[in-house]
């Protein structure tokens, strides 16, 4: 008998924080991981990010989860970074 899947597998992957605007290191790092699949947001400091569902905007805060498929998703989080 074949057992019956309640929840999708877990994609363990990797993840990095969207940075204050003036962390100019932690912004390179960010643009240096996600290559090709994000561009520059209209608004200051955020960042377009190219996922399954579509572009996604990532400010300061959100999380950048790069999946195990090898699939970006934003995890919106708490704004609480200076402007």
């Amino acid at each position: 008998m074949r057992a019956i899947r309640l929840h999708p597998p877990f994609d363990h992957g990797a993840a990095l924080r969207v940075p204050p605007p003036s962390d100019k290191s932690s912004w390179r790092t960010l643009w240096s991981w996600l290559g090709e699949h994000a561009r520059a947001a209209a608004e200051g400091a955020a960042v377009q990010v190219h996922t399954p569902e579509g572009p996604v905007i990532a400010r300061c805060g959100d999380w950048i989860v790069l999946s195990h498929s090898g699939d970006f998703h934003v995890a919106h989080g708490v704004r609480t970074c200076d402007a």
